[in-house]
């Protein structure tokens, strides 16, 4: 099954970190957000990757490929011609097809330019901005269970301060807790039938308007409650966060384990060596 991540948009509320990169391709632990999203796909069996590119697209498909050659076990370059041969040895099993959809195209636009690489099955789709501990496996169970055509994943919002329960003026329990206590959004993280593509209209379509509500009315869109961790990335605050959590060795989204120690330091690598990903970005 297909897992496609839009990963296009401009990222202007985190414009600080998105100058000369996508939000994607924003670091928490020393990777790119975009490949915490795809560890835990992976983690539960989704290894086949559609990526609509739009915004500096350039810098992710330069990662990618470095992220080949830095984590084989075996090269061979011939200095006369810059020629890079692969002999296998890679940590991960992964497809990675990049689809350029477009600099100013909108979400839902960016879903129907993957139509052609989707193909008519089942896909998965997300955001390249955010993460979750969300069970893949119960989510398709779910969707395969309703027999309707889409299904998103509905978690808690993120909670911007501290929760205060009050007894008059005493407060009665103090917390600052990832996600509030009521209500219900839309978290991404969804599975989708082909059929869903007919719902877009054109490059000009947001995903999370027409779309989804035509789909709503129509009785074809269900939700998958999640009420454990999700968290987007949205601004400094929130990548602060996601960092702390990575810092702490407790992040809830990372349900995969390390395997190899380049991997992990991947991102370190490429700047030891002065060609980083940002210095790339300038030139996309």
């Amino acid at each position: 099954m297909k897992v496609a991540i839009l990963a296009g948009g401009l990222g202007t509320r985190i414009a600080e970190e998105t100058e000369n990169k996508p939000k994607p391709m924003v670091e928490i632990g020393g990777q790119p957000i975009l490949w915490h999203i795809m560890m835990h796909y992976s983690h539960y069996g989704f290894k086949n990757f559609t990526i609509a590119l739009g915004y500096k697209g350039a810098v992710i498909k330069k990662y990618m490929v470095d992220y080949c050659s830095l984590n084989s076990n075996h090269l061979t370059v011939e200095m006369r011609n810059g020629e890079v041969k692969h002999h296998g040895g890679y940590q991960l099993d992964w497809t990675v097809e990049l689809v350029d959809t477009g600099l100013h195209t909108n979400t839902g636009g960016r879903i129907k330019r993957l139509a052609p690489h989707i193909g008519n099955e089942t896909f998965m789709l997300t955001w390249g901005d955010g993460v979750s501990d969300v069970n893949l496996h119960d989510l398709l169970a779910f969707h395969r269970a309703h027999g309707k055509l889409a299904t998103l994943t509905a978690v808690r919002p993120p909670a911007r301060f501290g929760h205060l329960e009050l007894d008059g003026d005493r407060i009665a329990e103090f917390s600052e807790k990832p996600q509030t206590k009521e209500g219900w959004i839309n978290g991404a993280f969804f599975v989708l039938e082909p059929e869903v593509f007919d719902y877009i209209d054109g490059d000009d379509t947001q995903w999370e308007k027409e779309p989804l509500e035509r789909l709503a009315k129509d009785g074809q869109l269900m939700a998958y409650k999640h009420d454990s961790f999700w968290q987007c990335m949205d601004t400094l605050r929130d990548k602060r966060l996601l960092e702390n959590l990575w810092a702490s060795g407790k992040a809830p989204w990372k349900t995969w384990e390390e395997s190899n120690e380049n991997t992990t330091n991947w991102s370190q690598g490429i700047h030891r060596h002065g060609n980083s990903t940002n210095a790339t970005s300038q030139r996309a």
